[in-house]
């Protein structure tokens, strides 16, 4: 039964095609041979359409395409306004992405992407605000919450995310006109300790180590004082950690870091502390030792006697 129903269904489309065909003037019905009919016939076969398929799947140029057109009222569509700044959108957005790519190893995404992402969000924030375009246009209802899936959100929320997890505003200036002033002069630091290894890497290590100390050093106490101030951002922390890998592992450099110093000598007083505290308790001990007191001798049973007699 249901292969009937699908092969009567197949018979009614085709006829329902081949009366289209000729009512439009694109058959000549006047066949003299069957053998042409019969290429004709199939001729008029959709290409897309399967017999043994419950579903009709229309070919691109057949008279059954089902394809979406701008066929929505006018009120559904949104303003050409709109559609201008979806495509701003698109190209920041593109430009942004690109960015980051180019910048993942070493990671310079602060410093190399902090204008495409500052043209980005102007952009965003455009298309958000509540601020009327031409015509009294407004993008944010309609590019922004007209569907479930919100794309325009979502796409921006991601570069979002990884400008925040980046803390690229701790490196960038207000408005993101440039890098700030500590950002620029650790860099700086940066690349004179990195030529200064350059310099020496060629020969005797122990050498370099010697002559790069002092800016290696100075390298680390900058950074330490931006990780107090919290100026710090990926671009400085992936920078510092190469640099320090190179030292320490390509270079086998090291120094003696000045605040271990006090923590030895403590370390060294604990640890003799309970030596020191029994020694002086000992000595102490010797140097006060009680003395024995001995009772008098009691007198005599005699002089008590003679005594009390004088008394009485």
């Amino acid at each position: 039964m249901s292969s009937l129903y699908k092969n009567s269904s197949f018979w009614v489309l085709l006829l329902l095609y081949i009366y289209a065909r000729v009512s439009s003037g694109e058959v000549n019905v006047t066949a003299t041979d069957p053998a042409d009919t019969m290429k004709q016939t199939a001729s008029f076969i959709p290409a897309a359409v399967v017999v043994n398929s419950p579903v009709f799947k229309p070919g691109v140029d057949s008279v059954f395409s089902l394809h979406l057109r701008s066929s929505f009222p006018e009120y559904l569509e949104i303003s050409d306004y709109c559609s201008e700044m979806l495509e701003i959108f698109g190209l920041k957005y593109v430009a942004y992405v690109d960015c980051l790519v180019t910048a993942a190893r070493p990671v310079q995404v602060c410093q190399k992407c902090f204008s495409s992402y500052g043209s980005l969000t102007d952009t965003y924030v455009n298309i958000s605000s509540d601020q009327m375009g031409p015509g009294n246009a407004s993008c944010r209802d309609s590019l922004l919450r007209s569907d479930r899936l919100m794309l325009v959100y979502l796409l921006y929320s991601n570069m979002q995310d990884i400008w925040r997890k980046s803390q690229c505003d701790q490196c960038i200036t207000g408005g993101f006109q440039s890098l700030t002033n500590d950002t620029m002069y650790f860099l700086d630091t940066v690349n004179q300790t990195i030529t200064c290894f350059k310099k020496d890497q060629q020969g005797n290590h122990s050498e370099l180590c010697k002559d790069c100390k002092k800016t290696y050093k100075g390298l680390n106490e900058l950074y330490s004082r931006m990780e107090t101030n919290h100026t710090l951002c990926i671009d400085i922390e992936d920078a510092m950690n190469m640099t320090r890998r190179l030292w320490s592992k390509k270079f086998n450099c090291s120094f003696p870091r000045e605040e271990t110093v006090p923590v030895i000598a403590v370390s060294s007083f604990m640890l003799f502390l309970p030596i020191i505290f029994y020694l002086s308790s000992f000595l102490h001990s010797e140097q006060k030792k009680r003395k024995l007191i001995h009772p008098k001798r009691a007198k005599s049973y005699t002089s008590l006697r003679n005594m009390q007699n004088k008394l009485s």
